[in-house]
């Protein structure tokens, strides 16, 4: 038996619009092609946008661009820690 709290849960992480924002992790930046890297300042400041399956959708530099990324694409961002 489901109960609301579970739906309500399933259907947040399952939603279209919403999009994950976290740290990348160091052996994911070493799996970036290098000319990936090559205008970034600060690796240990990329984010990386993931829809609700985990699905890597984009790597950007810096949190707060992370998150205008998103709304820039009507995507709603939700920090993941």
């Amino acid at each position: 038996m489901t109960t609301d709290l579970e739906h309500q849960a399933e259907q947040l992480f399952s939603a279209k619009d919403l999009v994950y924002v976290r740290r990348i992790a160091e052996d994911e930046i070493n799996e970036l092609p290098e000319e990936a890297l090559e205008t970034v300042n600060d690796r240990a400041s990329l984010f990386v946008l993931a829809n609700g399956e985990g699905q890597q959708l984009a790597v950007v530099e810096g949190r707060d661009a992370a998150f205008a990324a998103a709304r820039a694409h009507e995507m709603q961002p939700v920090s993941v820690h």
